[in-house]
C-alpha cells in the first residue's frame, strides 16, 4: 500500500510539472475537459435548479390533489372543437360531490377572474390576481397567514364582502400599518380586510401568492354570473390520506357523468387532472432535458479525452529515458503502468475541478441576476463532475501508460539519448 501511495504522490508531481512547464500546451490539452464537465455539471445543475423551483410552486398543495375543469393538464385524444363545447364545472355540481362523495377530505369551488385593481385611502394596486373560492380552499393549500383569518363557511355561501390579501398587496396598499379591519375597493364595492397572508416570494409561474387577494366565490359569481366566458371555474378535491387514488377518480368520475346524463360508451365532458400525473409529467420532461445535455457534453469529453491522450504520448516521449532507468532498476511494468495512468486521472481531474469552478461561478452571477431563482449545486453533481472527469482520464490514458509499460529498458535508455 506504501509503495502505492508513493506512486501517487510521484504521478501527483510529474501533471504538475507538466502544467507548470507546459502551461500552454496543458492548458489546451485540459480545456476539452474542462468544456466538457463544465457542460454536464452545468446542465445538470439547471435542470435541478428548474426541477426544485417548479415543485416549490407546486409544493403548497399535495400531489394527490386532483382539479376537474373543461380542460386537460396534457395531451389528449379530444379534438380542440370538441373540448371547446364542453360546459365549465358548476356550484351545482360542487354541492353535489361535497355531500356525496366518500372519502373526502376538503372540496372547494375556485374560479378564475381577470386581474384587478384594488384601491385603499388614495393608493392603488394594480394588476392584483384574484382569487375566488370557497373556504374548503384554506384546507387544501397550505396557506400561511401573517395575521387575522380566511373567511369561513358563512361568508363563503352569503359572499360576504370580506378580503384576505397577499403580503406584497398588504404592503402596497397600508405600508407597515396592520391592515387588519380596514377597507378596500374592488369590483366598485367595499370589502373589509380580514387576513394577510405570510410572504412567500416569486413563483416560477408568475402565481406568487404575494401579488394575490382572496375573496368569496359567491360575492364573484354574482358580479359575473354563472355563464361568463372571462372566468374560468374548476373543482379542487383533496382526498383523504391512503385513499386509493384510482379508485376515488374513478368515484368522482362516475358521480360527475351521472349528475350530467352522460351515457354509457360517450365521452367525459369534463376532465380530472391530477397533480401526481402532472408531477410525473415534470420528472419525464427534466429527465429528458438531462438525456440531452449529457449527450451533447459528451462530444466536449470526447474532444478532451483526446487532450489528455495527447499530453501523456508527449510525457511518455519525453521521459523515455527516464523509463529506461526505472526499468533498469528493477521497476516493474505494473509500476510504470499504474505511474502514467495516476498522472492521466490526476491531469484529467484537474480540468474537471477547473470546469466545476467556474459552474460555481456562474451559478452565482445567475442567481443574482434571477431574483428568487436560485441555481442549485448540489454535492451530488460535484461529486459526479469530480468521477467523470477520472473516468476520461482512466479512459484516456489507458493507451500511452501501456505503451509506457511496454518500453525495452535498453533502448529507452539508448532513446533518451
Amino acid at each position: 500500500m506504501f509503495i502505492y501511495l508513493r506512486l501517487l504522490k510521484e504521478s501527483f508531481t510529474f501533471a504538475v510539472n507538466a502544467l507548470r512547464n507546459n502551461k500552454l500546451r496543458t492548458f489546451l490539452s485540459l480545456l476539452g475537459v474542462t468544456i466538457g464537465i463544465f457542460s454536464i455539471i452545468a446542465v445538470l445543475a439547471a435542470v435541478d435548479s428548474l426541477e426544485k423551483e417548479i415543485k416549490g410552486s407546486l409544493s403548497s398543495l399535495d400531489n394527490s390533489t386532483i382539479i376537474i375543469m373543461r380542460f386537460s393538464f396534457g395531451p389528449t385524444d379530444i379534438p380542440q372543437w370538441k373540448r371547446q363545447q364542453f360546459p365549465d364545472v358548476s356550484y351545482d355540481e360542487y354541492q353535489h360531490l361535497k355531500r356525496n362523495l366518500p372519502d373526502l377530505e376538503a372540496v372547494s369551488y375556485v374560479v378564475g377572474v381577470p386581474s384587478e385593481s384594488i384601491k385603499s385611502q388614495g393608493v392603488t394596486s394594480e394588476n392584483v390576481d384574484i382569487g375566488a373560492v370557497t373556504s374548503e380552499y384554506y384546507d387544501i393549500e397550505a396557506f400561511e397567514l401573517k395575521e387575522g383569518r380566511f373567511f369561513n363557511e358563512s361568508e363563503s355561501v352569503s359572499g360576504s364582502p370580506v378580503i384576505v390579501l397577499g403580503h406584497e398587496i398588504a404592503n402596497n396598499l397600508f405600508g407597515n400599518s396592520s391592515p387588519l379591519g380596514k377597507e378596500v375597493r374592488l369590483y366598485g364595492r367595499k370589502l373589509q380586510v380580514i387576513g394577510v397572508l405570510e410572504k412567500q416570494g416569486a413563483s416560477l409561474f408568475g402565481n406568487s401568492r404575494d401579488g394575490q387577494a382572496f375573496l368569496p366565490v359567491n360575492l364573484v359569481r354574482r358580479i359575473y354570473g354563472d355563464n361568463n366566458k372571462a372566468v374560468f371555474p374548476q373543482i379542487v378535491l383533496k382526498p383523504e390520506d391512503g385513499v386509493d387514488n384510482a379508485e376515488f377518480v374513478a368515484t368522482v368520475e362516475q358521480q360527475l357523468r351521472n349528475l350530467r346524463a352522460i351515457k354509457p360508451g360517450e365521452t367525459n365532458t369534463f376532465f380530472i387532472n391530477q397533480l401526481q400525473g402532472f408531477a410525473d409529467f415534470i420528472d419525464n420532461i427534466t429527465g429528458q432535458m438531462n438525456i440531452i445535455g449529457l449527450i451533447i457534453s459528451g462530444f466536449s469529453l470526447l474532444v478532451g479525452g483526446f487532450g489528455i491522450a495527447n499530453i501523456m504520448f508527449v510525457s511518455v516521449k519525453e521521459r523515455t529515458n527516464l523509463i529506461g532507468i526505472q526499468k533498469s532498476l528493477g521497476a516493474k511494468n505494473k509500476f510504470i503502468l499504474f505511474q502514467f495512468l495516476f498522472e492521466a486521472v490526476i491531469l484529467s481531474v484537474i480540468g474537471g475541478l477547473i470546469g466545476l469552478f467556474l459552474v460555481w461561478v456562474v451559478s452565482i452571477i445567475a442567481s443574482q441576476f434571477t431574483g428568487d431563482f436560485e441555481f442549485v449545486l448540489s454535492l451530488r453533481n460535484l461529486m459526479l463532475g469530480t468521477i467523470v472527469a477520472a473516468i476520461i482520464g482512466l479512459i484516456s490514458g489507458i493507451i500511452p501508460a501501456i505503451s509506457a509499460s511496454k518500453l525495452d529498458p535498453v533502448e529507452a535508455i539508448r532513446t533518451g539519448f
